[in-house]
């Protein structure tokens, strides 16, 4: 079950929720990171790139993160002043890491699925996946305001 956390303490630009580890979790993470970065003003390039490394991380939780009857967190913060998004998110398996399928043949463009994290890897600045213990793992995408014009 989804519930909100009380952030009544929680710096403006900061949020933190448990979700499912289901399909509609990973959408309600999704929905939940575009609705509260446009609350916090965030300029839109920066809040579409990061709905689509949102969407990502949010999916690998749920397919290759699940642990039964364990949830994943979906964590945001956004410094204003240095126009930087960390984007976190853990699920309950550490044993499984992450990682970017090299593409090594014309048939490998043509498998469904793999690429999330070559997409999460092109949109954000920094990403990398550190232990969560006991048992879980984070992982963190930083993405900075475009200074393209």
């Amino acid at each position: 079950m989804n519930q909100t956390i009380p952030q009544a303490d929680a710096p403006p630009g900061v949020f933190t929720q448990l979700l499912s580890s289901t399909p509609r979790g990973a959408r309600l993470a999704r929905l939940l990171a575009v609705t509260e970065l446009r609350s916090w003003g965030v300029p839109e390039d920066l809040t579409e790139r990061a709905e689509l490394v949102v969407a990502e991380l949010a999916a690998n939780a749920v397919v290759h993160g699940r642990a039964p009857g364990r949830d994943f967190r979906l964590a945001l913060a956004f410094d204003l002043a240095a126009g930087r998004l960390r984007v976190e998110v853990t699920d309950a398996r550490g044993e499984s890491r992450p990682r970017i399928p090299p593409i090594d043949s014309e048939s490998d463009l043509l498998r469904p699925g793999g690429r999330g994290l070559a997409l999460v890897a092109a949109l954000a600045d920094h990403w990398d996946c550190v232990p969560h213990p006991p048992s879980g793992k984070t992982v963190r995408a930083e993405l900075t305001v475009s200074t393209r014009e």
